[in-house]
């Protein structure tokens, strides 16, 4: 983070500058860039330890909660037209969305957030939730209607339609399960808790 000098601006956001953005809920050691866009903050809930940078959107048309000891790095994006909950220890690499809702593109239905919804008869919604120790690579998208489950690693350049197992690797376009992920981290976990 850069010094503060006379004139010039802080990389982060100073805390009484988050303050009075007005968040549903706001922890302590949060550092959220300036260059992110956060939108409807007074529906946004975040816990300790989180950091949000360059370039991030949270859009909260509805809630957005992020637990304690979160990363979101540079050019993600949370579109939460439903609810979005990233539990405590999760994290998202650059360029990953987080969708809510998902146009139909058959050409059953019209498609945009500037057409009406009478008229998107088969537009997609609903929440997405990923539980402690979740970490999604780069490049990666989740898709309405998923909970990605506790320890749960998403390779980079990854779709996912559907709920993922805990403990798991997933990677590829569709996202399918490789593999088992150690549970070293619980144990660290419980170490940094304790030094704290």
């Amino acid at each position: 983070m850069e010094k503060e000098h006379e004139g010039k601006l802080l990389s982060f956001f100073l805390p009484y500058e988050l303050r009075r953005m007005g968040f549903k809920r706001l922890g302590k050691s949060v550092l959220i860039s300036r260059k992110s866009s956060i939108h409807h903050p007074e529906r946004i809930s975040i816990g300790n330890h989180v950091r949000i940078d360059d370039f991030c959107v949270l859009s909260a048309n509805e809630e957005i909660v992020l637990g304690s000891y979160i990363h979101l790095n540079c050019y993600s994006a949370l579109y939460a037209a439903s609810r979005i909950i990233m539990e405590d220890f999760s994290g998202l690499s650059s360029y990953v969305c987080l969708y809510t809702e998902s146009d139909d593109y058959s050409g059953e239905s019209l498609t945009n957030p500037t057409v009406p919804q009478v008229y998107k008869p088969n537009l997609h919604r609903g929440s997405i939730i990923l539980k402690r120790h979740t970490i999604v690579g780069t490049h990666s998208s989740i898709l309405p209607n998923v909970i990605i489950e506790t320890g749960t690693a998403i390779g980079a350049h990854s779709l996912v339609k559907g709920n993922c197992d805990p403990w798991s690797i997933y990677v590829g376009c569709p996202a399918r399960k490789i593999g088992e992920r150690k549970k070293d981290i619980l144990r660290l976990e419980t170490n940094l808790l304790s030094d704290v």
